[in-house]
């Protein structure tokens, strides 16, 4: 007999081999040998290596066999591990938790929380929504069972009409009254709904590509704002050349972590001192904070920095306040330009050399912004989440409203007024949350135009817990709803043109401030899980799955470093649409939450690289006139930074309450067979119950 020659055929075997495929990729293929021709032959001398051959193959199979079951059962155990595991830590995260029904007043400078009024009623209505979604959960499964199938409404409907008569009991009666009563009444004004909705998203998601096709247009031709180089050689020249009086301000409130780094960061400034002032607007009202700002100031003046304190005894109108304060001091009429950096702002020294120059022969340039960077980026999952947003915000919303349209809303701090702009729209108005946006519209409304500088970065910090985050986001939101309705008039009697009014009206507010919150949460958080038990009203695969991951892969591209975090980022994006949404609703409609102020919640992080310099250029000094015991005061407050605190976290109710309304959605969509619905509706009610429980960002301090 011949040899073989198969290239698969092992030396000293005979027979066909037989592949077995398994489902696990460790044990993804087994090659056996199965019995040859002449095994088949009866002889003595053929009946051992026919029992050999046998008994190898089982133990063969039978060693597959259990590696594969020693492979599920510790699937199995480390998945069970895992559930026992978070069932402890949320039965100890509840325990220790506050709910956020509670009132409870800010220390820092801030309001109380929303109204109870106004938050138990958008609290009732999403428990309406829960506990019917639970009913119709149970009424489902029970028709399910019956023989009750929900691949095809229509044609179940259509078998309904053909045999009115043939039910076989009351349940199967009543629930095809229901089919009815769905078909009829309640699928055809969801229908529309979920049109409205869709169109909005597909607006809105058209805004968002042209924006960031005109981001890459900006890169392709290399368009930035660039100075005259007269001025840039008037910087270069020494104090004879162009030093215009800048005036600096810097805002805080109960701040006492980030206090000294910015402070010192403003004292460090590049610019002649017989050219620039420095306030520190301090609004606190702890005095032990005031004492140390205040030794501060003291401190860097007696180093030669020209710089003030200032602090008010009537503490009104929050921010806006604290700066019109500021500006009605008699000095400012000497000055031309206004800096202005929150307390937890750190500027590099050349900060204002590549700012001001841009004023230069430009008398219509009004404000000069520049880019925000965050020292603690990469913390944890919140402040990554975050910065996939604001890096959208500077590199794609601002800087292509800025080279196109020469507007943007002033984003608070990091930025050069020219003071005669500020002056012609009004100066600072306490009337909103959002005095930055309020000064930014007046002024534009006057003609003046703004440069947006995405190369020159200002350091600042991001909010490490969710509490400090939802209450930023929810000024943030309300704010601008609150200022559209202040503004409308003045925007359609102003002198400027057509397509700049058009542009405030439906594409900075409507769009992007009013329409996104409100389809974001409709259409994800209500609209898909009812669809789930009113199947007769679809919502497209596309318009759950295909354009958000679309739309979040766009944001995304500004941070590139931050693509893994595609997914919990639109996972996210549409927990925090609860929060935008009831902030954009109290800012409509004036309610009491609306005009919620609550300063955040710093945590005094620096990189490393900047304290090192501070500490270089900070010379040793005698503290002349030092207050009594201030030495102990900061003794203690280092011991505070350095001593573990007690953390606690917060259980948030409407997002538990919209977490277990859309796992029930999920689970409802199994019964239809409904793949992308079903895993869609599973992780955003995943990721609804983690952020209900603060199971992301900080904890609480």
């Amino acid at each position: 007999m011949a040899p073989s020659f198969d290239w698969w055929a092992k030396e000293g075997h005979r027979g066909t081999p037989v592949v077995v495929k398994m489902e696990n990729p460790n044990w993804s293929m087994v090659e056996l040998e199965g019995p040859s021709e002449e095994d088949f032959l009866i002889g003595d001398s053929l009946v051992r290596p026919r029992d050999k051959s046998r008994n190898k193959n089982a133990k063969q199979l039978t060693w597959v066999l259990l590696l594969k079951a020693h492979k599920a059962a510790g699937c199995l155990t480390s998945i069970a591990s895992a559930m026992v595991s978070l069932g402890s830590l949320i039965k100890r995260r509840v325990r220790s938790g506050r709910t956020d029904t509670d009132v409870e007043v800010d220390v820092d400078g801030g309001r109380e929380n929303e109204n109870p009024t106004v938050k138990g009623r958008f609290y009732f209505c999403i428990k309406v929504f829960l506990w019917l979604s639970v009913l119709l959960l149970g009424f489902e499964m029970a028709a399910y069972f019956k023989g009750w199938h929900f691949g095809a409404p229509h044609l179940q409907l259509q078998y309904l009409l053909a045999s009115p008569f043939g039910f076989k009991d009351i349940f199967d009666s009543l629930y095809s009254r229901w089919v009815l009563i769905r078909v009829e009444y309640l699928a055809p004004p969801l229908q529309f709904l979920a049109n409205v909705c869709i169109v909005l998203f597909l607006i809105q998601s058209l805004d968002r590509l042209i924006l960031c096709l005109g981001c890459f247009w900006i890169r392709f031709k290399k368009i930035k704002p660039i100075p005259k180089q007269d001025a840039i050689a008037d910087l270069e020249s020494g104090e004879s050349g162009f030093f215009p009086m800048v005036l600096v301000q810097i805002p805080m409130c109960n701040e006492k972590e980030v206090y000294q780094q910015s402070i010192a960061a403003v004292c460090n400034l590049d610019w002649p001192k017989s050219k620039i002032l420095i306030q520190v607007l301090d609004d606190s009202d702890d005095p032990t904070t005031q004492l140390l700002i205040k030794e501060e100031v003291n401190k860097w003046e007696q180093e030669g920095a020209h710089i003030v304190y200032r602090h008010r005894v009537i503490r009104e109108g929050y921010k806006a306040g604290n700066l019109k304060s500021a500006m009605n001091c008699s000095y400012v009429k000497d000055y031309e330009f206004v800096a202005i950096f929150d307390a937890d702002f750190q500027p590099t020294p050349d900060f204002l050399k590549r700012t001001v120059p841009h004023f230069k022969d430009n008398e219509k340039l009004g404000l000069v912004q520049a880019r925000w960077s965050f020292v603690n980026k990469d913390e944890n999952l919140l402040t990554r989440l975050q910065n996939i947003n604001l890096a959208f915000h500077f590199e794609v919303e601002q800087q292509v409203n800025g080279v196109f349209i020469n507007f943007f809303g002033f984003n608070g701090t990091a930025g050069v007024w020219r003071i005669k702009a500020l002056e012609d729209a009004g100066g600072w108005l306490e009337r909103t949350t959002v005095e930055d946006m309020d000064i930014a519209v007046r002024a534009h409304l006057h003609g003046w135009k703004f440069i947006f500088l995405n190369d020159v970065e200002c350091q600042c910090e991001l909010p490490e817990s969710y509490e400090a985050y939802r209450k930023q986001q929810h000024r943030w939101h309300s704010g601008p709803m609150q200022l559209f309705r202040l503004c409308l008039p003045a925007i359609i009697r102003s002198k400027i043109s057509i397509w700049k009014k058009f542009n405030m009206i439906f594409l900075f507010f409507l769009l992007r401030k009013l329409i996104l919150p409100f389809y974001s949460f409709t259409l994800f958080c209500i609209i898909l899980p009812m669809t789930m038990f009113i199947p007769e009203a679809e919502l497209p695969a596309w318009v759950v799955c295909y354009i958000p991951a679309t739309m979040s892969f766009l944001n995304i591209l500004p941070a590139p470093k931050s693509f893994p975090f595609i997914v919990p980022y639109l996972l996210f994006e549409n927990t925090m649409s609860v929060t935008k949404f009831n902030a954009m609703i109290s800012g409509l409609f004036q309610l009491g939450s609306a005009y919620e102020w609550v300063v955040t919640k710093k945590s005094g992080r620096s990189s490393e690289g900047d304290l090192v310099s501070l500490a270089q250029k900070e010379p040793n000094h005698q503290r002349v006139a030092s207050v009594p015991n201030l030495v102990e005061m900061k003794e203690e407050l280092l011991q505070e930074k350095k001593a573990p605190k007690r953390k606690h976290n917060r259980i948030y109710t409407k997002e538990l309450a919209l977490a277990f309304l859309l796992l029930t959605a999920s689970a409802r969509s199994l019964l239809s067979a409904q793949g992308i619905h079903f895993y869609f509706l599973l992780f955003q009610g995943i990721s609804f119950l983690l952020v209900g429980l603060d199971l992301i960002g900080e904890q609480v301090q």
